[in-house]
């Protein structure tokens, strides 16, 4: 080893030991006699001094370091003299006093400060990629990335799960998203997927009979990209046999907790974690990954709107819409400017406009809409609102999909002008009682809300052909701190049961046989019940990071556009390559 010890490691008890180090030079003083050196490692920094006069040939070559060079140095751990300690660094009681100084790589300086917490163009840190690895921060999420993943794999271990790899190159069966597609040489004009889950793979290792497995696993969706995605990502695939809801939900919040306890710093604020039905979900935060950090709970008004002489509300519930609102604390001296600007907030949301009641000191309402309402009922819309002088009630009234998506953005907008979602606290719930389907009316047919392989309630069989609107599915979504963070269910076991999902979501025996027949013949040779669960490894580590994006915590990820700007991926192939996989290029007309 070209080290004895690494540069977080040396302590007062060191004192008097000869040791030698290698990293980086974060800093450089050179005060004359004295060079003083930051040096770098994964594990810390120390404060290496080089002297003139005990030490010339290494202080000449001290003189000639620069920021990021290589070094290997050798020298007597020392106390720092009294007042010059540093309580900020572990190390901060010592310095290496050098005898021996060797660079072993120099550095070009690079395009962006490494020792410096400063903010950086995204795309020039995806260029540089491996020097915007080496800041401290991006190690210290690799790290917390590194000692998740080791808790869920020994929790799990521990408690009887196996470990089991799964193929990369699969069938593609379209479904959701777009699939990423491999040709193969070998079999010309077919192709490979690369698997979005190991859905099916999962659930053929409980036919198999290994009732408890996991997997850390990679997957790919080739869908518009946003903060909490990436093209590539991390999951924990998770599947049990011979269990119900319960079994799965108390396994991952037994899990969950322990990870956020035992791994981190964070406050876990909800235990046990509350469970809400997906319509009580919706009703009470405008959506199914709730943010429970923090109040604004959505009120519904449409009994007192729909009594006033305002129109927009009057019309709106008696077209069957709800009028609800949220209340935020301390916003009623709200300017005409800010609300302006909360209005052109809500419609990117959808919303037509935005009204409001601001509650005065006094108890009076101000407000445009004011004068449509009698005095009870101003009262009554202050009460149900649960606002007080200094408040401010904001509106939204429409159909039910717009004035969730409405409040649910106002709601996060407010929390974060308020400075309510505490970065250090943890909030999980579960989100349970979903529909099992979603109706199509571009194809006139049902979707599955999750994916087709999951279970209806037992109890909601019949309605599968009666209502099938009305069939709840056995899935469930551990929510926290407004990210979905993992999504799961129990699943179907029962041939008869699955091929009637297929019917009516469209897909016929034919096409259900060559999609997923191997599926289907499995079923047909003992399938115990069984269900599971897949957090996503990217958000849970993002989150508790405290990170406002996956790309923060993902060693290489792809920008924004779905590219690697520092390997100039995707790339064109070689026209041999292309020939040996039987593939021609097409390009469009505008592309030419």
């Amino acid at each position: 080893m070209l080290k004895t010890h690494n540069c977080g490691e040396l302590r007062a008890t060191h004192a008097g030991q000869q040791v030698t180090l290698a990293g980086w030079v974060h800093r450089w003083r050179d005060q004359g006699g004295l060079v003083f050196l930051d040096l770098r490692d994964r594990w810390g920094i120390t404060q290496i001094k080089v002297d003139q006069q005990t030490a010339p040939d290494a202080h000449a070559l001290a003189k000639e370091v620069r920021s990021e060079w290589v070094i290997q140095v050798t020298g007597t751990v020392i106390l720092r003299p009294d007042g010059m300690q540093n309580p900020d660094l572990p190390t901060g009681d010592v310095e290496l006093a050098v005898s021996e100084l060797k660079v072993l790589n120099r550095a070009k300086t690079p395009p962006f400060y490494i020792n410096k917490d400063e903010k950086v163009e995204e795309a020039l840190r995806m260029r540089y990629r491996y020097l915007d690895l080496r800041r401290p921060a991006m190690q210290s999420n690799l790290v917390l990335r590194h000692n998740v993943i080791r808790f869920i794999r020994n929790y799990l271990s521990e408690r009887g799960f196996v470990e089991i790899e799964t193929p990369i190159l699969f069938k593609t069966t379209p479904e959701g998203a777009r699939d990423y597609l491999v040709p193969s040489r070998v079999h010309p004009g077919k192709f490979y997927a690369l698997p979005q889950s190991p859905q099916q793979l999962k659930q053929l290792l409980m036919v198999a009979g290994y009732e408890r497995y996991f997997q850390i696993a990679r997957c790919f969706r080739d869908e518009d990209q946003r903060g909490d995605r990436q093209p590539e990502f991390t999951q924990l695939d998770l599947e049990m046999s011979f269990v119900e809801r319960e079994d799965v939900l108390d396994l991952i919040e037994g899990m969950m907790t322990r990870l956020v306890e035992e791994v981190t710093d964070r406050e876990l604020v909800t235990r046990p974690f509350p469970r809400l039905s997906h319509a009580e979900a919706l009703a009470r935060y405008g959506t199914d990954k709730p943010d429970l950090r923090y109040g604004l709970e959505i009120v519904d008004l449409s009994a007192i709107a729909g009594q006033t002489e305002f129109r927009v509300f009057a019309d709106t519930v008696s077209a069957g819409n709800p009028v609800r609102a949220i209340c935020v604390p301390g916003c009623g001296t709200y300017s005409r400017k800010q609300l302006g600007e909360l209005e052109e907030i809500a419609r990117t949301a959808g919303a037509k406009g935005l009204a409001w009641m601001a509650i005065e000191e006094n108890g009076d309402v101000r407000s445009p809409i004011a004068k449509f309402f009698s005095e009870d009922q101003l009262k009554a819309v202050v009460e149900r609102a649960g606002a007080t002088p200094g408040d401010l009630i904001l509106f939204a009234a429409d159909t039910e999909t717009v004035v969730c998506d409405v409040l649910d953005t106002l709601r996060r907008e407010m929390a974060a002008r308020l400075d309510l979602a505490d970065p250090n606290k943890v909030a999980f719930c579960w989100v349970i009682d979903f529909p099992l389907f979603e109706w199509n009316a571009d194809e006139n047919r049902w979707d599955p809300s999750h994916h087709l392989f999951t279970a209806p309630m037992w109890e909601d069989l019949a309605l599968l052909d009666s209502d099938p609107g009305k069939v709840r599915g056995q899935q469930y979504d551990l929510a926290c701190n407004g990210y979905e963070i993992a999504g799961g269910s129990i699943r179907i076991h029962d041939r008869a049961v699955q091929e009637k999902v297929f019917g009516l979501i469209g897909l016929d025996e034919a096409v259900a046989r060559e999609r997923f027949g191997h599926m289907l013949e499995a079923f047909e040779f003992g399938t115990p019940p069984h269900g599971g669960i897949a957090p996503g490894i990217d958000r849970l580590v993002m989150l508790l990071a405290g990170e406002p994006n996956i790309r923060e915590v993902i060693a290489f990820p792809k920008t924004q556009q779905a590219a690697d700007l520092m390997a100039g991926a995707p790339s064109e192939a070689d026209l041999k390559q292309l020939e040996e996989l039987h593939i021609r290029t097409v390009v469009g007309e505008n592309e030419r």
